[in-house]
C-alpha cells in the first residue's frame, strides 16, 4: 500500500512538472537544445545504456534486459535490411546517431567504417568520448536536411527513430538516398502515426497526438506509407522499391521497461540528485502515452529497407 501511494504521488508530481512547460518543436535549433539537455544531465544514458531507441523483444514478445533489448533491436534490424551481407569496410551512414550506441556495434560486430551524426553537439561530443580508440566510428555535428556530404559516398544508410524531429519530410528521404550509393542500402526504422486515410483520429485520439508531439520536439509523424512514398517519389531514388514493416509488437515492451528501469537502477536516479529524479518524473506520462498510442494502433513502429537502383 505504501509503495502504490509513493508512486501515485510520484506520477502527481510528474504530472505538475509536465502541464506546466512543453517542449514543443520551433526550429531544428530547439530539437539540438532538447537532446543537448537529455544528453548533459546523463539521466537517460544511465538509465537505459548507450541507446535512447526501442528495444526488440521477439515475435511474440518475450522477456529480455532492457538494454540487452536495445542490443538485440540493432542486430534484427541489420539481419531485416540486408545490412549483413555487406562485407567489412562498408562505408555507412547512422543519420540521427544519438551518443553512438547503434554505430558502436555496426562497427565492433560488422566491421563497417561508420560515421554518426546528429544536430545535438552533447549527443556528438559524448559519442566521441564512449567510443574506444582504434574503433572504425566517427562522429559529426550535421543537420540531416542538410548532409554535408558527397553524393553516393556510402554504401549503407542506417536511421532510427530520427524522423520525426524532421520537418521536411521529404527533404529527410531525398537527403538519406542522395548519399548512398547506386546498390546500396537504406534502413529506416521510426515512429510513425496511423495512415490518416486508413482511420482519421478521434477526439482522445488528437489529445494525446498533440502531446506526442510537444513533449519531445516532434514537428509532425508521416505514416508508414507516407514515408515509403517520400522514398519512392525521390528524384535520388528513381525506380526505388521500398519494402515496409510493422514492429509496433515486438517492441512495445519498451515503454514500460523505459519506466521500470528507474525502479530497477533507482541509484542511476537519485545519484545524480534531486534534479534528476524531478525530470524522471516528468518523462513519466509522455512515456505511458506513447504506450498507449503503440497498444492501441494509433501509432506504428515502421521499418523501411531498399537498395538503391544501379
Amino acid at each position: 500500500m505504501l509503495a502504490a501511494a509513493l508512486l501515485a504521488a510520484a506520477l502527481l508530481i510528474g504530472l505538475a512538472v509536465w502541464s506546466w512547460r512543453d517542449r514543443a518543436f520551433q526550429t531544428t535549433a530547439s530539437v539540438a537544445e532538447a537532446y543537448d539537455r537529455w544528453t548533459d544531465d546523463r539521466l537517460l544514458e544511465r538509465l537505459w545504456g548507450d541507446h535512447v531507441h526501442l528495444g526488440h523483444y521477439g515475435n511474440p514478445p518475450g522477456h529480455r534486459d532492457f538494454r540487452q533489448a536495445k542490443e538485440a533491436f540493432v542486430h534484427e534490424l541489420v539481419r531485416w535490411s540486408g545490412m549483413d551481407q555487406l562485407p567489412p569496410g562498408s562505408r555507412v551512414l547512422d543519420v540521427g546517431c544519438g551518443i553512438g550506441g547503434s554505430a558502436r556495434i555496426l562497427a565492433r560486430d560488422y566491421g563497417f567504417e561508420v560515421l554518426g551524426i546528429s544536430i545535438s553537439p552533447g549527443q556528438i561530443a559524448r559519442a566521441q568520448e564512449l567510443t574506444p580508440e582504434g574503433l572504425s566510428c566517427r562522429f559529426k555535428v550535421m543537420d540531416a536536411l542538410d548532409l554535408e556530404l558527397s553524393d553516393g559516398s556510402f554504401d549503407a544508410v542506417w536511421s532510427v527513430e530520427a524522423g520525426p524531429h524532421m520537418p521536411d519530410k521529404q527533404r529527410y528521404a531525398d537527403e538519406l538516398l542522395r548519399v548512398l550509393k547506386p546498390g546500396g542500402l537504406l534502413a529506416v526504422a521510426d515512429w510513425n502515426r496511423r495512415d490518416p486515410g486508413v482511420k482519421p483520429l478521434n477526439r482522445l485520439e488528437r489529445w494525446v497526438m498533440h502531446q506526442l508531439l510537444v513533449q519531445w520536439a516532434h514537428p509532425e509523424f508521416a505514416s508508414i506509407p507516407g514515408f515509403r512514398n517520400n522514398l519512392e517519389a525521390s528524384p535520388y531514388g528513381q525506380g526505388l522499391t521500398v519494402t515496409t514493416g510493422d514492429w509496433s509488437r515486438e517492441t512495445l515492451p519498451s515503454w514500460i521497461d523505459s519506466i521500470l528501469e528507474g525502479m530497477r537502477r533507482p541509484m542511476a536516479v537519485l545519484g545524480l540528485g534531486p534534479k534528476a529524479v524531478l525530470m524522471g518524473l516528468r518523462e513519466t506520462p509522455t512515456l505511458l502515452l506513447m504506450h498507449w498510442g503503440f497498444a492501441t494502433g494509433m501509432m506504428q513502429f515502421g521499418v523501411f529497407r531498399a537498395r538503391k537502383p544501379l
